[in-house]
């Protein structure tokens, strides 16, 4: 079976979560919004069409991992929580913006991600 783009947004929002619940594990502050959204630059945002919306919820990743990465090392735990739960609901809401606006781009296309113009998520009727 082929893999969609609704697979790699699926795979590299997992991938941003494990590493917003495994930060400070072996990371650098200054690495972490860049490898939060690693996976999401690399495999998803060059293969849908350019949303405002998509790109509101990546910097929305971006601010929230700045967050979690600055948040000092001798906080409470429940400012740390916070921090590392607002990153992960701003993973979730980007990962519903490229399910829900995301249109396959002819780079995708030319991938095998779908066809040029469709959706990423097909909707549902229901």
């Amino acid at each position: 079976m082929a893999v969609s783009l609704a697979d790699l947004m699926r795979g590299a929002a997992a991938e941003a979560r494990r590493l917003a619940a495994a930060y400070p594990a072996g990371g650098r502050k200054d690495d972490l919004p860049w490898a939060v959204i690693a996976a999401f630059d690399t495999d998803v945002r060059g293969h849908v069409e350019r949303d405002r919306r998509i790109e509101d919820e990546r910097d929305r990743v971006l601010i929230a991992s700045v967050t979690l990465a600055e948040t000092p090392g001798d906080a409470e735990e429940d400012e740390r929580d916070r921090a590392r739960r607002g990153l992960i609901r701003a993973i979730d809401y980007l990962e519903e913006a490229v399910l829900r606006f995301g249109i396959v781009n002819r780079a995708a296309a030319k991938r095998g991600y779908g066809a040029a113009g469709d959706p990423v998520s097909p909707r549902s009727n229901g």
